[in-house]
């Protein structure tokens, strides 16, 4: 069985390609920061730096929703790959492929709206209703990835 769970921060912004041909799919990187539960031989490092890549609509979701310093929780697989550099090196790769995405935490923990990467750009922020659930503005509901 080939399974990952991994709970982190995104380092820098999701880099996101698409392929080419009749069904351009989204490709979408990024690195997770994933905190260390404890320090072994007084190693500087307290976390770990996980490639990882977004197909499809995931992919799709990376890209409009994913910002660096929000925080995830991902399930995927670990696949592994190599390459030859153009000095003739080969190079071995590593990459959680990711099946399901989701944040990990509120948008007030997390700061601002913008820091936290919940809304798109250019949209209002959902208001906060007196029950405890957000209200969500019209228009964007078609846009949710979880209709």
């Amino acid at each position: 069985m080939n399974k990952v769970i991994l709970m982190g921060r995104l380092t820098r912004d999701p880099e996101v390609r698409y392929s080419q041909g009749d069904n351009a799919m989204a490709v979408a990187r990024y690195t997770l920061a994933v905190d260390r539960r404890f320090n072994r031989n007084n190693d500087d490092q307290t976390a770990d730096f996980i490639s990882c890549v977004a197909f499809g609509r995931s992919g799709e979701f990376a890209e409009k929703y994913l910002h660096k310093g929000t925080k995830i929780a991902i399930t995927g697989r670990i696949q592994t790959g190599s390459y030859t550099n153009k000095d003739g090196v080969k190079v071995y790769t590593t990459d959680v492929v990711v099946e399901d995405q989701e944040f990990a935490e509120s948008k007030n923990s997390a700061g601002s709206v913008g820091d936290s990467g919940f809304a798109p750009a250019g949209r209002p922020a959902p208001a906060a209703a007196g029950d405890g659930f957000m209200n969500i503005p019209d228009g964007i509901d078609e846009e949710l990835p979880f209709n």
